[in-house]
């Protein structure tokens, strides 16, 4: 395994301990993050507001990798299953994730997930 693929697996690690400072030293200060469904954000304030958003509403955070490929020029994808501990009720979402990383830090990172989805599983459906 590469250490880009490692500092992936290092940075789902700080996700599920729902550690923000620890999510956020993983991303070079130009990163851009975009949720697909949502507008990008850029740089760690921006990072950070998105985050803390998904983290800050849930209890416990358990993102689970099914999948991990690196291609030639050390991008990362990701097949995981992003689950989020809410009130009583897991809310979990399949995600497709491809994570850019540039001297050790993360300089670009989307996510691919169904809105619709992870919102009807907020509201109880």
């Amino acid at each position: 395994m590469s250490s880009n693929s490692e500092i992936v697996r290092d940075f789902v690690a700080a996700c599920n301990a729902n550690d923000l400072e620890r999510m956020l030293a993983f991303f070079d200060p130009e990163c851009v993050y975009h949720n697909i469904p949502l507008e990008p954000v850029a740089g760690i304030d921006g990072i950070r507001g998105v985050l803390a958003g998904f983290m800050g509403m849930a209890q416990k955070v358990d993102w689970v990798i099914h999948q991990l490929a690196e291609n030639a020029e050390g991008v990362v994808l990701t097949e995981r299953t992003d689950r989020f501990l809410v009130g009583e009720n897991w809310v979990e979402l399949p995600v497709m994730g491809a994570f850019e990383l540039r001297e050790g830090k993360i300089v670009g990172w989307r996510d691919y997930f169904d809105m619709k989805q992870f919102q009807s599983q907020l509201a109880g459906e």
